[in-house]
């Protein structure tokens, strides 16, 4: 027996009924021979952390584009923050921590420059739209490794796939993830919206601060325990009701009084000119693309697909670099 095979032992010794273990993954589209010390899912985690993509998110914005200071979240602390989060309920619920953590390290891998504003000028622009988790599966499935993709197991994908849809994951890992996910952006929204003097924590309702608490860190936590207590033992991942109303109210205050905020709507406007322009250069200058998405479009990639696979794939800065070189007029001299 090799070292995988003793930790799929492990596994089912140690886990939870209702966990996903490795040894019953569906697998993987192109079949593979078994790593002899790495589990099926530890290997997913593996890709996902080393592929290019990931490292992109660090220069993605969250929530403030382009913020002075050095403690605001980017795409990748976010995603940092859900993978801790995760592994923290997962593990308190005796299910597969490494399947939780490759998919939260996955699950906005196809996030666009500039956040959600990005998002939403790419999904009106293509007709057949554009959502960052599917995007997140186009990566992973054919953009990563020059169009071999990382081939990631069916529980994975399902997992970033539906982590923000009104499908659910699968498995309970999945779930975890989905809730997670808001979770982290809810209370480090608010830190960053703070930092930027945007809000202050006396401006939080006390209708829901009083259930969850009057710091970031209180708050972390009741949502936490608010999932392991209601889901011990059930064979799905819920929230006490208390905590999941506060927390319901807290995200649709925040919606209200931060992500619409009209600081943030002047900055989105511009990004939404800086998206909006770089995809009607691309769309009528195709040869302008890398080769690697003319390539795609030889191959059948339709130019939206291809041009939106390009700038969703972009950091803030070099969108901003591209919006430059393609828009601004340059000095020059005889």
């Amino acid at each position: 027996m090799n070292i995988r095979e003793r930790q799929e032992q492990k596994e089912r010794a140690d886990y939870g009924p209702n966990a996903a273990l490795s040894m019953e993954s569906k697998g993987r589209v192109r079949q593979e021979t078994e790593c002899d010390i790495r589990t099926c899912y530890q290997r997913d985690r593996d890709r996902i952390l080393h592929c290019k993509a990931f490292r992109r998110m660090k220069d993605k914005t969250q929530v403030f584009m382009s913020p002075k200071g050095d403690h605001y979240r980017t795409r990748l602390t976010h995603t940092l923050e859900v993978s801790q989060t995760a592994r923290t309920i997962a593990k308190a619920l005796e299910l597969n921590e490494t399947l939780t953590e490759a998919i939260a390290l996955g699950h906005d891998l196809g996030h666009t420059p500039f956040g959600h504003a990005g998002e939403h000028v790419l999904n009106k622009l293509c007709s057949d739209g554009f959502k960052h988790y599917d995007q997140s599966i186009r990566v992973v499935e054919v953009l990563e490794k020059n169009g071999e993709g990382l081939n990631l197991t069916y529980e994975v994908k399902d997992g970033i796939r539906n982590h923000s849809t009104a499908n659910m994951p699968s498995t309970l890992e999945g779930k975890i993830v989905r809730l997670a996910d808001k979770i982290a952006y809810i209370n480090h929204d608010i830190d960053d919206a703070i930092r930027g003097k945007v809000l202050r924590e006396e401006d939080l309702p006390r209708e829901y601060t009083d259930v969850l608490g009057h710091t970031i860190r209180e708050r972390i936590n009741t949502m936490i325990r608010g999932i392991i207590i209601a889901s011990m033992d059930q064979d799905d991942i819920l929230m006490e009701e208390n905590v999941f109303r506060a927390m319901k109210g807290l995200r649709r205050f925040m919606f209200q009084n931060v992500y619409r905020h009209p600081v943030c709507i002047q900055e989105e406007k511009k990004v939404e000119h800086v998206i909006d322009c770089l995809y009607q250069y691309y769309y009528y200058h195709v040869d302008e693309l890398p080769a690697f998405y003319k390539k795609n479009i030889e191959n059948g990639t339709s130019i939206e697909t291809a041009v939106c696979d390009y700038i969703a794939g972009m950091t803030d800065h070099f969108a901003v670099e591209q919006f430059r070189e393609h828009y601004e007029p340059k000095f020059w001299s005889i």
